[in-house]
């Protein structure tokens, strides 16, 4: 599985996120610009000492990504798609894409994909957008592994 972060912008998450790939075996992606430094001690610390054990790749942009990443593989994670992510049907090499954290993804990249866009179902509450970006992340990488048997995993 690809971990996809754009333009992270808080250090936790990404050092959750990065932990969550580790113990998963799940490639991580993270596009610029980010919100903090890789070699920031905040990020490092969020991310223990699994840093080493992350297939991490950093890209300047999202066309980057977007290079690589077959468009029917995508999973593009928003609050405003109406398909739920426990409806898909999860591939090995799929990517899922997750958002800034204050806006999330780009809306030209909405546009281009609109069938590929899925939501984490959540009650309404004015005021409340989004669950955190590391958990958001757990719940849609845990329900593809575990449609796939949870290869790899003991």
């Amino acid at each position: 599985m690809h971990i996809v972060l754009v333009e992270p912008e808080i250090h936790m998450n990404a050092g959750n996120v990065g932990r969550t790939c580790a113990v998963t075996g799940s490639t991580m992606h993270l596009v610029k610009p980010l919100g903090f430094s890789l070699a920031d001690r905040y990020l490092k610390r969020a991310g223990l000492d699994y840093w080493p054990l992350i297939d991490l790749h950093i890209h300047e942009s999202l066309a980057e990504v977007l290079a690589v990443a077959p468009p029917d593989r995508l999973h593009l994670f928003t609050a405003r798609a109406t398909r739920s992510y426990a409806d898909l049907h999860y591939g090995t090499d799929d990517w899922l894409v997750f958002g800034r954290e204050s806006v999330g993804l780009p809306e030209a990249l909405l546009e281009e994909f609109p069938d590929r866009l899925v939501r984490i179902p959540m009650r309404p509450v004015t005021g409340a957008r989004s669950l955190n970006l590391s958990n958001a992340v757990v719940i849609a990488l845990y329900e593809a592994l575990r449609q796939q048997g949870f290869p790899a995993l003991s």
